[in-house]
């Protein structure tokens, strides 16, 4: 039997793009058993796992317009796009966003040192009444679908993933990670005090890949950051490209050691093949055979492409223009990549029946 897989990655206002996947999903039959987000991937996971799957385009769309904000006309490519896109990231910093956060008045070094208000520069409180609205949590905590969202134990340092499977899902936990400082407050839960789970690793996948299932997982990743990229030629693309690198590079390592990990279960079940049976049932071979254990995995993998006006504040751009073409292009991404593994699943099987006919 698999399972399908969701896995979304933090960027902020490039999560639109996330939405634009989930939509072309919806249109297959691409449904999700399991949803891991980070950050706004949090926030997308707990929007399609908290609904009826009628409903989850829908409720993607509505906080989407929600947080996006923009002018009566298109801006076209350009200097003036990227003026536009400038300006569009400045009245977010100054004013924040509807349904999602607003400015602390006054500002946080004006709070006694160690108080809530002086741990970050914005309120997210409209957050917390947008996912009531928005999402059904006793829906998520039925466990219809499975949902890890990942936050850091400020304390400790540690990543630690929140999971309908072995505890309640409420907004605050969404919010945790989503926490992202020194712009949002961190989320106390039980006594502990949460961040964004991007400050120590923006893409849930290794967390996924390391949880002991009885099942082959079909995973469908959609990364905002690129770790590919141009030379930077002045020092605004000097810390694009840091950001893009710092936040994407994880998932590509963490994506590789899961297929040299899986390389290597599949050689020990061989091996295991090849040991008499008096070797068989021994402690080692048994530990073997525990972490050699026969649940596969297939990975397809976007990634968001960013647009020439866009720089360094891209992740906070949140114009309404921007937000549907990020939408309007993981949509196209997806139905591109599947076109592509049809064809290339197509021409693998001619191959065979040719190899079959010689």
């Amino acid at each position: 039997m698999t399972k399908r897989v969701l896995v979304l990655q933090g960027g902020g206002a490039l999560g639109a793009y996330q939405a634009g996947v989930y939509q072309g999903l919806a249109e297959t039959d691409f449904k999700p058993d399991w949803i891991a987000g980070t950050s706004i991937g949090a926030i997308n996971a707990a929007l399609i796992a908290g609904n009826a799957p009628q409903d989850r385009v829908d409720r993607l769309t509505r906080f989407w317009d929600m947080v996006s904000s923009g002018l009566p006309f298109a801006v076209p490519f350009g200097e003036t796009r990227a003026l536009a896109s400038g300006l569009a990231t400045s009245w977010t910093a100054l004013t924040g966003i509807g349904g999602f956060f607003r400015p602390r008045v006054p500002p946080a070094p004006f709070y006694p040192n160690g108080s809530p208000e002086a741990l970050s520069f914005y309120d997210t409180a409209p957050l917390h009444d947008t996912l009531n609205a928005l999402v059904d949590f006793d829906r998520i905590n039925s466990k219809e679908i499975r949902l890890s969202l990942g936050a850091v134990d400020i304390c400790s340092g540690k990543l630690r993933y929140f999971d309908n499977t072995l505890e309640k899902i409420g907004p605050e936990h969404v919010m945790a990670s989503g926490a992202l400082p020194p712009g949002f407050p961190p989320i106390t839960i039980e006594g502990r005090h949460y961040w964004d789970g991007g400050v120590v690793s923006n893409t849930p996948l290794q967390y996924v890949l390391d949880q002991h299932v009885d099942h082959d997982l079909h995973i469908c990743e959609v990364d905002l950051f690129n770790a590919e990229g141009p030379m930077p030629r002045n020092m605004g693309e000097v810390l694009e490209r840091e950001k893009d690198i710092h936040y994407a590079s994880r998932a590509e390592n963490h994506g590789r050691a899961a297929l040299e990990i899986a390389d290597l279960r599949m050689a020990m079940r061989k091996f295991l093949d090849t040991l008499p049976d008096k070797y068989l049932h021994s402690s080692e071979a048994e530990m073997i055979k525990a972490f050699a254990r026969k649940h596969e995995f297939t990975l397809m993998l976007l990634v968001y492409r960013s647009k020439p006006f866009e720089g360094l504040s891209k992740d906070a751009e949140f114009s309404r223009q921007t937000m549907r073409e990020h939408w309007a292009a993981g949509r196209a991404d997806l139905k591109r990549k599947l076109e592509e593994h049809k064809n290339a699943a197509g021409r693998e099987k001619a191959e065979l029946e040719r190899k079959g006919q010689t």
